[in-house]
């Protein structure tokens, strides 16, 4: 990785997180009625069109973390609530469902080996599920689950967003072309070296975050994709972390006024990947550029060659902020602003 060292003595993790999700097991979704009744959802003929389900009242989400593993594939990174690091995982299907008031939700099924060897079944809505709450089954779709979970898990930049080329140009993202400088934080002037575009739903936990022009000192209004991770650089070590340099998630700042998500409709958004991980300056804030994984290096031109070594994995998790850290995220927004400039806590 591109960034500074963490400021930290910590070791860095072998299988440092790459994306990190709240999910349900497979056991708390169970069938009220139909052919399954009685039964936790599962594949195949477990999963029924036309089954009713429902989310047990008592249950609560557990963060799973995933990385890259060493022969390609998503494994479980460190950190996690659930499973052992290096456990292999699968995206093995996509639920949708219907709910009592008509709304649409998509559960990724997510499937990795347990420690007797057999299959374990994890949820991953796309959309909050209510515990207590009835959902009818409409369909499965196991060829989409990847696309979906790429909807999720990529860092990308919005239509509109204006990244800070070399030589001090605001370029709106949708109009950067490869080859083109973009300065970054610790390597001055780098060329992209591809650039992803897709058209995605704005729903659940795909629906982008608005952080408000002003907030984390940024220029204008900047929105980004909900895994993708803000570099701040604390005067005040504000989050008591220790360390100056931190890396915070968009969707952990969300506190419904300075830092919302925006729900509905669909978005373009744009992907940038350098030779390595860059940390990068948008609407004059600095985040974070793609990171290679294996559904990333898939997408890729034959022939494009890139530096896909670990560090920029390790390094970045050693600057990342968690929950714990951050502390309630009705205030981290607030907080890391101040800490950012060199603030006491009860300036404003």
């Amino acid at each position: 990785m591109h960034t500074a060292t963490p400021q930290t003595n910590k070791i860095m993790p072998t299988l440092a997180p790459q994306f990190r999700f709240a999910i349900y097991p497979a056991s708390a979704v169970r069938a009220l009625t139909g052919a399954n009744e009685g039964d936790a959802i599962g594949l195949g003929d477990a999963a029924l069109p036309g089954d009713t389900y429902r989310l047990a009242r008592e249950a609560q989400p557990q963060r799973l973390t995933i990385c890259d593993g060493p022969d390609g594939g998503q494994v479980v990174a460190e950190g996690s609530e659930v499973g052992r690091p290096g456990e292999p995982l699968r995206i093995a299907d996509c639920h949708s469902f219907m709910g009592t008031k008509g709304e649409m939700i998509d559960v990724l099924v997510l499937e990795r080996s347990g420690e007797a060897g057999g299959a374990v079944l994890h949820l991953l809505p796309l959309a909050p599920l209510e515990p207590g709450m009835e959902y009818d089954l409409i369909g499965s779709s196991t060829a989409n689950a990847p696309e979906h979970f790429a909807d999720i898990a990529s860092v990308s930049f919005l239509a509109g967003t204006h990244l800070t080329l070399a030589g001090g140009e605001q370029r709106r993202v949708e109009d950067l072309k490869v080859g083109e400088l973009v300065l970054t934080r610790d390597h001055g002037p780098r060329p992209v070296r591809w650039i992803g575009q897709q058209t995605r739903r704005a729903a659940g936990a795909a629906a982008p975050i608005r952080i408000a022009a002003g907030t984390l000192n940024t220029a204008r209004d900047l929105r980004l994709s909900p895994q993708h991770r803000l570099f701040i650089w604390q005067r005040r070590d504000e989050l008591g972390t220790g360390r100056s340099e931190v890396l915070v998630r968009a969707d952990l700042l969300v506190n419904g006024t300075t830092v919302t998500r925006e729900q509905g409709g669909h978005v373009d958004t744009y992907q940038i990947l350098f030779d390595g991980h860059e940390i990068i300056f948008a609407e004059g804030i600095a985040v974070e550029s793609l990171l290679v994984t294996s559904e990333i290096r898939a997408r890729l031109p034959e022939g494009l060659t890139l530096d896909d070594s670990p560090d920029g994995q390790r390094d970045a998790a050693g600057l990342e902020v968690d929950e714990g850290e951050l502390g309630d995220s009705a205030d981290a927004a607030a907080r890391l602003t101040r800490a950012s400039r060199g603030q006491d806590g009860d300036q404003t």
